[in-house]
């Protein structure tokens, strides 16, 4: 069996960050039981305002929590209204006073690079009844129109009402889950349907870090002197290859082995 893990939990540390940073060792499940009815409450608020996640800072009394979406107006409203509120909702649900709590929105530019955003479209449209392969093939075109490298597509479930539930998935381009230098994005959503729920995952192959391009290394060859050039051709010329330099010299006398000495006999 397949040991599945998180492609972004792999990442921790290495190309990707936590979605959650403060460090309090006496009042920690308190604070992970907060942070889960922090994006509980903003994700069924601002349901259809495509939030891909929602990260939270603390410092001392300060509370920071940062919205990535796709609709920033949906978030913040007529004149900044909504914003507002959900201010003042989080400073109550947290025993802060509105000062202390501060609510940022950030554009996320290309949806179509973005996992979740990607899943919970293909959900809505299996809600909508439309066929699934469809559905999918859809969503990977316009991915991979956008510039990423791969996309996986997977869902799950009774899928076209039929009575025993199966997995369907499709892919397009490279998604190399065990590479820890390749930016995965990852997303899950799920579609409720008259037939139960239908899963979906989405796996996004953006780019890989630290992999130099072709423009990148004809840059380092122009920063090399012409004379250091030179010198490495002129090398590479008079220095004969390993092969060469162990062949036999045709007409000289085979090398003599050293002769074995025995130990004396004793008498």
């Amino acid at each position: 069996m397949g040991q599945k893990i998180h492609p972004e939990g792999l990442r921790l540390g290495y190309i990707r960050d936590w979605d959650s940073k403060w460090f309090n060792l006496r009042q920690m499940p308190d604070l992970l039981e907060e942070d889960r009815r922090i994006r509980q409450y903003l994700r069924r608020k601002l349901e259809g305002a495509a939030v891909s996640k929602i990260t939270i800072e603390r410092a001392g009394k300060k509370l920071r929590v940062t919205i990535f979406t796709a609709r920033p107006g949906i978030v913040i409203g007529k004149k900044g209204a909504d914003i507002d509120n959900l201010r003042n909702d989080i400073a109550q649900m947290t025993d802060r006073g509105t000062p202390d709590v501060s609510l940022n929105v950030m554009e996320i530019k290309r949806p179509e690079l973005d996992a979740q955003l990607v899943a919970e479209g293909v959900a809505l449209q299996l809600e909508k009844k439309v066929g699934f392969r469809r559905v999918m093939k859809k969503a990977m075109e316009r991915t991979m129109a956008a510039g990423a490298l791969g996309i996986k597509v997977r869902v799950s479930g009774r899928l076209g009402g039929a009575e025993i539930a199966r997995v369907e998935w499709m892919k397009e381009g490279r998604v190399p889950l065990q590479t820890f230098r390749a930016d995965i994005n990852y997303g899950f959503a799920e579609a409720l349907i008259t037939m139960g729920r239908i899963g979906c995952k989405v796996w996004i192959f953006k780019k890989e870090l630290f992999k130099k391009t072709r423009e990148d290394l004809m840059e380092e060859v122009k920063l090399v002197p012409k004379e250091a050039l030179e010198e490495l051709a002129k090398t590479a010329e008079v220095t004969p290859p390993a092969e060469e330099a162990a062949a036999p010299i045709p007409g000289a006398a085979p090398a003599e082995e050293d002769e074995e000495i025995l130990p004396e006999e004793s008498a």
